[in-house]
């Protein structure tokens, strides 16, 4: 679909994975009354503990269950894989991550006595018997494994369960391009969406009573291959709120907004015990500020568009913005 979000263009695939190196995997899981899953974003780096990316997050409301986000915000770094989930599977997730790492640098001669996973979530318990917790190091392997630069959206994986504006929400992604001195960058997005009211969407001619409040949550995650500080990444990463905003969403209390962030650029020489890197001059930030606020808007969009309608575990019929769209035209 073409959303017609912003005025910067987009990368060939218009996804997250268009910042090189990118992938993103996906298990889901459908058995009986369990409808979930989990998204693995991975860096380019074969092993992201030896070769850590610089990275950030932003909290906007803190109602969630991450873990990780106090190391990524004191070192400014990442070092694995950014594993996707619900609520109540963030632990076994955490653990499933521990031992692939512990594989992955084993394989490496690196013998791991600390390891940083970051893991985050949304409650999909409006569509699946959440205590169940069927996603462990299986499907986490399911996930990483299928990693791929052309991945599927829509109620796959993390996004099998979730709720967006009283519609099906899922996993959706985006991507922009900015021209700096000749050179092209990319800033790419990706969401987990379960949030927001139907009568605040201002996207599409929605009746009223969706859902009751603005409550659920949203992860983003934002990739880029632009050099940033992590201090300039955050504050990046704080622009994905104008894309929720201008779909309607004031972040209600009980509602979770998470974002994480990296940047692939490395650093570009060493000297001595001083590492030496490019960073964007603030002047010039409103370009990634404007990707990274027509990502996330996009992004949540595509997660909307490509899902289709659902029931809910107390039989709510729950739609799809596709049919609203062709009955509002029609």
């Amino acid at each position: 679909m073409n959303m017609s979000v912003g005025r910067l263009p987009h990368g060939d695939r218009n996804l997250i994975s268009d910042v090189p190196g990118v992938r993103v995997g996906h298990c889901t899981v459908d058995d009986g009354g369990c409808h979930t899953g989990v998204s693995v974003v991975m860096p380019p780096p074969k092993n992201p503990f030896t070769h850590k990316l610089t990275a950030a997050s932003c909290v906007f409301n803190g109602y969630g269950k991450t873990l990780g986000l106090v190391q990524v915000d004191e070192l400014g770094t990442l070092e694995t894989p950014i594993a996707l989930t619900n609520t109540l599977n963030v632990g076994k997730v955490h653990d499933a991550m521990v031992s692939y790492m512990l594989e992955l640098c084993a394989g490496d001669g690196i013998k791991l006595t600390s390891v940083n996973p970051v893991v985050c979530e949304c409650n999909d318990s409006r569509l699946s018997d959440i205590a169940r917790r069927p996603v462990g190091e299986k499907e986490v392997r399911e996930a990483i494994n299928s990693a791929s630069a052309d991945f599927t959206q829509g109620a796959v994986g993390a996004g099998r369960g979730t709720v967006c504006y009283g519609m099906k929400g899922g996993i959706g992604s985006s991507s922009r391009l900015m021209e700096i001195d000749g050179k092209t960058f990319t800033l790419g997005v990706l969401v987990q969406s379960n949030y927001g009211a139907a009568e605040d969407f201002r996207a599409a001619s929605l009746p009223p009573g969706l859902a009751e409040s603005d409550k659920g949550s949203i992860i983003l995650i934002l990739a880029t291959d632009l050099p940033l500080s992590s201090r300039q990444l955050k504050r990046v990463l704080r622009r994905t709120s104008v894309g929720m905003a201008r779909l309607g969403s004031y972040i209600g209390h009980g509602s979770g907004e998470i974002c994480v962030g990296f940047t692939t650029a490395l650093p570009e020489a060493e000297s001595g015990s001083f590492l030496i890197r490019a960073q964007l001059r603030e002047e010039l930030m409103n370009l990634p500020f404007r990707a990274a606020g027509e990502c996330a808007e996009e992004a949540i969009l595509q997660s909307l568009w490509h899902s289709n309608p659902d029931t809910a575990l107390n039989g709510a019929k729950i739609p799809c913005l596709r049919d609203y769209i062709k009955e509002n035209n029609a």
